[in-house]
């Protein structure tokens, strides 16, 4: 296994990523902040995740967070200097915290969400541009940003829309509650809740059954069920995109694995 981490300009804060095969663990570190999300943070996950969209040998990633919390948004401290006018406040969103999430939202490969403890604010934010979120029984979620006297900005926003429609977006926005996995799980903000002890064990398993899949078929349905779920209308590059298996390794060797009643060998060809 290979490790390697981005420091940061907060001392001890960083996104780390480690490799085991074709697993990917991406790990969101602020000792003693629950995670807070530094600046130089978004700008390592933007790098990270942009790196890993690049390679082709990774079949799952995993997203986590530090010492039993996933994030708890990002770091205050930093506010007053990055955002203290309309100019700076734009320049956070747009150029710093948008970037990242896209680059997480992009990605080809499947991502599931390991949550722990705390996942609020941008933390959530994070985890709502996995594929599957799998959180502990007594993780804790919401945006109490309405306390801080802002508003989440429209990139922010589009995922938590995505996962749980406007008027569960609202009440999470304007009650700035937060609130237990039980009813996130209810509201549709996670794929399953498990007992804490086994978040890490349930994670891989998840993405252990991912890995056992064929890769271009998974690459396939993340881009295809966002082209759909934004409503647009199927072209013939898009049906041309769907049925481009057809004629792959791994259609093959899935088909031949089933009829030999043998473990297929997927290779992502």
């Amino acid at each position: 296994m290979s490790q390697s981490t981005l420091s940061s300009a907060i001392e001890g804060a960083c996104v780390s990523l480690a490799r085991e095969g074709g697993l990917a663990r991406v790990t969101l570190s602020n000792p003693g902040r629950l995670n807070a999300i530094t600046v130089s943070m978004w700008g390592q996950l933007q790098q990270v995740f942009g790196a890993l969209s690049r390679d082709m040998s990774v079949r799952c990633v995993i997203i986590r967070g530090a010492d039993g919390n996933f994030a708890a948004g990002a770091d205050i401290r930093e506010f007053p200097e990055l955002r203290g006018d309309t100019a700076g406040v734009r320049h956070y969103h747009q150029e710093i915290l948008a970037p990242a999430l896209h680059a997480v939202a992009e990605c080809p490969h499947p991502v599931v969400a390991q949550i722990e403890g705390v996942c609020v604010g941008g933390g959530l934010e994070i985890a709502c541009q996995a594929d599957l979120r799998i959180a502990g029984a007594s993780a804790r979620f919401g945006v109490p940003i309405n306390k801080l006297g802002f508003s989440m900005a429209p990139d922010e926003m589009r995922g938590l829309l995505g996962l749980v429609g406007r008027a569960t977006t609202l009440a999470i926005l304007l009650e700035g509650r937060v609130f237990d996995a039980a009813e996130a799980l209810s509201l549709g903000l996670l794929t399953r809740v498990v007992p804490d002890a086994k978040v890490a064990d349930q994670t891989r398993a998840s993405a252990e059954r991912i890995m056992r899949g064929a890769p271009l078929a998974a690459r396939i349905n993340k881009r295809q069920s966002r082209h759909m779920a934004a409503g647009l209308p199927l072209t013939e590059s898009d049906y041309q995109d769907f049925f481009s298996y057809a004629e792959s390794r791994d259609h093959r060797e899935g088909v031949s694995a089933f009829l030999a009643g043998r473990t297929p060998t997927f290779t992502g060809e």
